[in-house]
């Protein structure tokens, strides 16, 4: 295409003009069809040799990329009634550069690659560890806006010590791409610094329903098959997209403030599981009582058929298993708090998310705050005293996992090892402990403006003990700076009875039962 100026006309397209265009173009496609020819196994090579590279994150650091900014993903999928069988993929990425391009790096690490386009152009493309290294025809400069369409494969089989992305069901496909596995799904800069909306579409074969984050756009016919549309209306980081694939019923309700709810749950499970959806109107006000207006467009639980060890805030969509509702072993308040502590990550992590995953603890100690408040108010489970076995044992976590802001980098073989028990009641005990030290009407004061601030953003633990010492009127950097980076626990405020545990000692209190997180029995 011929772009021109606004403010002068067009010279004339000459007939050899348009033959050199064309030939152009031909060529193009001839390069694009061979490079894509070339692909047999997974992504092809390129002429030169690409790189893999990242944001620099200390504990994962080849994941996102640099020179670009996201502001959309379109997501297509094609299901055919099999989880155990490739999906067909689209995926369409609207970005910003914010540096002068020449190739493009996408994370991308399972799926066969069948053709790049960048702004309607064909453009070679070739692997580079877990990284899709895309290189246009020509160069990006600064600050153009740029499309790039990845037709690909989506494998739901986990690859060889790699886990996440799809998750297999008893009937279907969820997905658990915390921290770093999104780009196991669809190519994506995988990083929560890079938030965008997104719109995903997924197709399949009658007798299955395909939900995913946000609201429906639109549900038609495809011969035989059925296609949902869905739209966020809100940033979201790539880890917590959800497409749940399965036979399913929906459940439609209304929450406070005429919010709309949708459940995912098993059609033949749906009776034995409405008591518990029925729970969500009541755990959303509790929690609007205690920091604000749920921050998004609707909110449900999908209820999935499948043995993975966690819960999932995918964002407004949480994953959950199906065993901890059907479990009789479990009582019921430790079942509600776990749904609190899934719906509180709506606000801390989805909402407000980490700008880097050494943030972590704002989410998940949040999280596990409010999942440990609730149960005290509700559930008559009090929190001091499990704030006193976390103090217990964080001496401990601390040895092993690191403070709570400066997690330990994770073992190669387990991306699962940031989330350890020092980042949830570990994390939850430094909350408690800045209670203690600037009082209830500050600390409630702060975790309002907090969600208030930086909703629909990224924030750092550096923004959080600035606004502590705004809101508390005095600067409490010092304060939080032991509890945050220390390697032993601080004296807590008000407590100088409490010591850490001898090392042979286990509490009965540990990490919450989140995402990632060993589950607790009920006899605990």
């Amino acid at each position: 295409m011929l772009l021109t100026s606004p403010h002068r006309a067009a010279p004339p397209v000459t007939d050899a003009a348009r033959a050199r265009v064309g030939a152009r173009r031909t060529a193009r496609r001839i390069k694009a069809a061979l490079v894509a020819s070339a692909a047999s196994i997974c992504l092809v090579a390129a002429s030169a040799s690409p790189i893999p590279l990242g944001v620099g994150d200390r504990l994962f650091p080849h994941l996102g990329n640099p020179g670009y900014d996201v502001s959309a993903y379109d997501l297509s999928f094609t299901y055919a009634g099999s989880n155990d069988k490739p999906l067909q993929a689209v995926t369409t990425i609207e970005a910003l550069t914010t540096a002068p391009l020449s190739r493009v790096n996408l994370d991308f690490a399972r799926g066969r690659v069948t053709s790049v386009e960048v702004d309607g152009e064909p453009a070679s493309f070739a692997a580079a560890d877990e990284d899709l290294v895309v290189t246009p025809d020509e160069p990006l400069s600064q600050g153009q806006s740029t499309r790039i369409t990845v037709r690909h494969t989506s494998d739901p089989l986990p690859g060889e010590g790699r886990e996440g992305g799809w998750v297999r069901t008893g009937d279907g496909l969820a997905m658990a791409n915390q921290a770093d596995a999104a780009h196991l799904v669809f190519p994506c800069n995988d990083h929560p610094s890079d938030k965008a909306r997104f719109t995903i579409r997924v197709t399949a074969p009658e007798g299955y329903t395909a939900v995913a984050n946000g609201l429906p756009a639109d549900v038609r016919r495809v011969g035989t098959a059925t296609s949902w549309t869905y739209r966020t209306q809100h940033p979201m980081a790539t880890e917590l997209a959800q497409v749940s694939i399965g036979r399913s019923t929906v459940v439609h309700g209304t929450g406070p403030h005429a919010l709309p709810l949708r459940d995912v749950v098993p059609t033949r499970d749906r009776a034995t599981l409405a008591p518990w959806l029925a729970k969500t109107p009541d755990h959303i006000a509790w929690m609007e009582g205690k920091v604000g207006p749920y921050p998004f467009e609707t909110y449900g639980v999908l209820v999935a058929d499948a043995a993975t060890g966690f819960e999932l805030e995918t964002q407004t969509l949480s994953l959950f298993e199906k065993n901890l509702f059907t479990d009789s072993t479990f009582p019921e308040w430790y079942v509600d708090s776990i749904m609190v502590h899934e719906l509180a990550h709506q606000w801390f992590g989805d909402s407000v998310s980490p700008r880097t995953w050494s943030d972590l603890w704002l989410n998940e100690g949040h999280a596990t705050w409010y999942e440990a408040l609730y149960a005290q108010e509700r559930g008559h489970r009090s929190l001091e005293a499990r704030m006193r076995a976390a103090y217990a044992a964080s001496d401990r976590w601390r040895a092993a996992g690191g403070p709570p802001a400066a997690p330990k980098v994770p073992e190669s073989d387990s991306r699962l090892g940031i989330f350890r028990p020092v980042v949830y009641d570990g994390a939850a005990l430094v909350l408690y402990a800045l209670r203690q030290e600037i009082g209830r009407a500050a600390f409630d004061g702060l975790e309002r403006a907090w969600v208030s601030r930086h909703r629909d953003g990224t924030a750092t633990t550096a923004d959080f003990v600035s606004l502590a010492s705004r809101m508390s009127g005095r600067d409490v950097s010092g304060f939080l700076h032991g509890w945050l980076y220390g390697e032993k626990t601080p004296p807590m405020p008000g407590h100088p009875d409490w010591k850490p545990a001898a090392a042979r000692h286990s509490p009965g209190q540990q990490a919450s039962p989140d995402v990632m997180a060993p589950r607790k029995t009920a006899a605990e």
